[in-house]
């Protein structure tokens, strides 16, 4: 697994934008993702999140391939990447950040529906660790940026809800763990959810 970092300065945003129609929203940072895979390749085998800073844009990328960095304008981008080794993953304990899009399915009508309230999100989140092959430890939780995305892909209208939780995990099977690492949580992974980023805890 590979861990990408892209980081888009004020200059080539401006770029970006003026080319999008004066905007830059996830559907942007989806397409600006997706060139760095061609898709003669393989499919979609990466994840991403992009987040704002002061300076620009910043995309946290995972992916199970090294991003096609030649399709880059590198004098106004710039993107690092490491490899992860399995013994990342030897740890008991993990700080995590995620950010999701919590939805779930009505078993009357078979539905999807948004998850709202921090309450319903906690216990919703925490449900949904158990088969991610973890655990969260209660007291860390924090849960933000709860909100909701809106844009558009072509002409229709795209509405996800969004949710951002972190804290300190324990990893409970590590084997799943690592699969929900390299496949991501939740729905709505091509457009910036699901990536769980994580760094060893070894305060526990």
């Amino acid at each position: 697994m590979i861990l990408s970092l892209l980081t888009i300065n004020r200059i080539q945003l401006a770029k970006i934008i003026k080319a999008n129609g004066g905007r830059f929203d996830i559907y942007t940072a989806h397409k600006l993702v997706y060139t760095l895979f061609p898709e003669e390749e393989a499919g979609r085998d990466f994840l991403f999140r992009y987040k704002e800073t002061d300076y620009g844009k910043r995309i946290v990328i995972l992916s199970q391939r090294e991003p096609d960095i030649s399709l880059l304008p590198k004098e106004n981008c710039s993107i690092k990447f490491k490899h992860i080794p399995d013994s990342y993953f030897d740890a008991e304990y993990y700080r995590f950040e995620v950010q999701i899009n919590p939805v779930k399915r009505d078993k009357k009508t078979g539905k999807i529906l948004p998850v709202k309230g921090r309450n319903e999100l906690v216990a919703w989140f925490c449900t949904k660790a158990v088969k991610y092959g973890f655990e969260v430890m209660p007291d860390t939780l924090s849960v933000e940026s709860t909100d909701t995305i809106i844009f558009k892909k072509g002409d229709k209208k795209i509405t996800l809800g969004k949710a951002v939780f972190s804290g300190v995990l324990k990893v409970k099977d590590k084997e799943i763990f690592m699969q929900s690492f390299k496949k991501g949580l939740g729905k709505g992974k091509s457009f910036g959810f699901g990536l769980l980023e994580i760094v060893q805890n070894k305060g526990e």
